[in-house]
C-alpha cells in the first residue's frame, strides 16, 4: 500500500474502522435487511453501469438495536449539524458481483459515504482521477465501517473488486455474499 498516497487521504477524513460492529450487531442488521433482499431478484447490471449482480433497497424504519448501530456510524462519519439522508442505503452483491470504479454523483449525496460490510471481506479499489498511477486497495474486513470524504470521495473512484481479482497485500481475499449498509449526507445545494 502506498503509505504517503494513504496518509494523504487519511488527512483527508478517509478510514476503514475494524470491527466496527459485533457478530451480534452483524447478525441482527442482516436479519433485519434480509425481508427486504429476498423479494428482490439480483440485478445483472445497475442503471448507471457501474454495479454487477446485485440487490439494493432504501430503509427508513429500523429497530431500536439497528438505529443505536447506525447512530454510533453516524457519531463517527459525519461532522455535527450536517444534514444526513434519512434512509440508509442497503446494497447486496451476490459472490459473483462487483462495483466497477465510479464517483458517487453529488446529485444523490454529500461529501461523505460510511459504509458497514457485512457477511463478507472485500477489497475496495480507489484510483486517482487525475493520475491513475495513484492507486490504493483497502482490506474492507467483515463487520468493519469505510468513511469515504474529502479527496477520496471527490478525486479518486471506488470499486469492489470481483472474487477472482481479490487480492490484498498478495494473499486471496476470497468474497462470498456482502451486504453494505451506507449511510450518506445530504447533497450539497447548487453554488
Amino acid at each position: 500500500m502506498p503509505s504517503g498516497l494513504w496518509r494523504r487521504l487519511q488527512a483527508g477524513g478517509a478510514a476503514v474502522l475494524r470491527g466496527f460492529v459485533g457478530e451480534g450487531e452483524e447478525a441482527l442488521l442482516a436479519r433485519e435487511v434480509e425481508p427486504l433482499l429476498r423479494r428482490r431478484p439480483y440485478q445483472d447490471q445497475h442503471w448507471d453501469g457501474a454495479i454487477h449482480k446485485y440487490r439494493e433497497t432504501e430503509r427508513l424504519h429500523w429497530s431500536q438495536e439497528s438505529r443505536e448501530i447506525l447512530q454510533r456510524v453516524r457519531d463517527v462519519a459525519f461532522p455535527p449539524q450536517v444534514p444526513q439522508l434519512a434512509q440508509v442505503h442497503v446494497l447486496d452483491l451476490d459472490k459473483t458481483g462487483y462495483i466497477k470504479p465510479h464517483i458517487d454523483s453529488v446529485k444523490f449525496c454529500g461529501c461523505t459515504i460510511a459504509g458497514l460490510s457485512l457477511l463478507s471481506p472485500s477489497v475496495m479499489r480507489l484510483v486517482s482521477e487525475q493520475n491513475p498511477r495513484d492507486c490504493l486497495d483497502l482490506l474492507l474486513e467483515r463487520r468493519s465501517l469505510y468513511i469515504l470524504r474529502g479527496p477520496a470521495r471527490y478525486e479518486f473512484t471506488h470499486e469492489i473488486l470481483k472474487d477472482e481479482e481479490s487480492f490484498f497485500d498478495g494473499q486471496k481475499i476470497p468474497r462470498e455474499r456482502r451486504i453494505s449498509i451506507i449511510c450518506r449526507n445530504l447533497p450539497l445545494p447548487p453554488s
